[in-house]
């Protein structure tokens, strides 16, 4: 009998995330190629909560480019491969 083994969903939510990273990585080392290619959005300006004695900054911009899509893709045959 074969023994079934469960994939973890940290393992994989790790893989991407790393993946994100490296084919962010790779982007900026070629910025003038088609890998780095890609728009952006989130929050442009910070939003800013003062309560006088604390003040909070919430802001969040995503890149999104070709270079982090294909290290998105290889992160996930990686993970299925495992």
């Amino acid at each position: 009998m074969k023994k079934m083994k469960s994939k973890n969903g940290w393992t994989c939510l790790l893989l991407v995330l790393a993946g994100v990273v490296l084919g962010g990585f790779i982007g900026s080392l070629f910025p003038s190629s088609i890998l780095n290619f890609g728009q952006t959005f989130g929050l442009t300006s910070p939003m800013v909560l003062d309560f006088g004695i604390l003040t909070i900054t919430f802001a969040l911009t995503i890149k999104i480019t070709i270079a982090s899509i294909l290290g998105i893709i290889l992160a996930l045959v990686i993970y299925r491969l495992l």
